[in-house]
């Protein structure tokens, strides 16, 4: 195993954002964290060409994804970018075809997930994702539940089962990897958009 095998691959790493809708954000404490941490991780998954997938679950009772995330998603799907959009039903995205069907299209094997809520949807789905044999990162600070104690518990759920639980400022710096681009210009400037 070389160094780097852990850390993010931009050139084998899809983002997955799951679930960051109205009404299911607005029961959460930290919400607007979140969101903002989200939008960066989509930010840069367009910045480095890394495919996203974003989910919504039953979309008529929790809503629509929330506006700050859908406007960049938007437009960096009118730009070119690969983003897929899936409404869904069950807990775990890995459950549902057409979830595994847009994943496997992205031809990558390390997945980054993000999203609502971290006890449910997040760690059902990166549970799933690590017992196929990905390489799955969970952003621990783009990612909430209504309780802390969940949450909490979740993430160490997910690190006794092999998950690489990160922040998304460290997934952001590994997928970008150097200074002194424009690229990583470009992600001074998310970085410092999100503060």
């Amino acid at each position: 195993m070389a160094l780097t095998d852990r850390l993010v691959r931009r050139e084998d790493a899809a983002l997955v954002v799951i679930d960051v809708q109205d009404r299911l954000a607005a029961a959460m404490g930290s919400h607007d964290a979140v969101i903002a941490r989200c939008v960066m991780l989509a930010k840069v998954a367009v910045l480095v060409g890394m495919p996203i997938v974003v989910t919504r679950q039953y979309p008529k009772g929790l809503g629509e994804t929330v506006g700050e995330l859908e406007s960049v998603l938007l437009a960096a799907a009118s730009a070119g970018a690969r983003v897929q959009s899936l409404d869904k039903t069950a807990f775990c995205c890995a459950a549902e075809r057409p979830f595994m069907d847009a994943l496997e299209a992205t031809g990558r094997s390390q997945v980054i997930v993000a999203g609502m809520e971290t006890h449910i949807c997040v760690a059902q789905t990166a549970l799933a994702l690590a017992g196929s044999g990905r390489d799955v990162h969970v952003a621990a600070d783009s990612c909430c539940s209504r309780f802390i104690i969940d949450h909490d518990t979740a993430l160490d759920r997910l690190r006794a089962a092999g998950v690489t639980v990160t922040t998304t400022e460290s997934v952001m710096y590994e997928a970008v990897g150097v200074a002194g681009t424009d690229e990583f210009k470009a992600l001074l400037a998310i970085v410092k958009d999100g503060s």
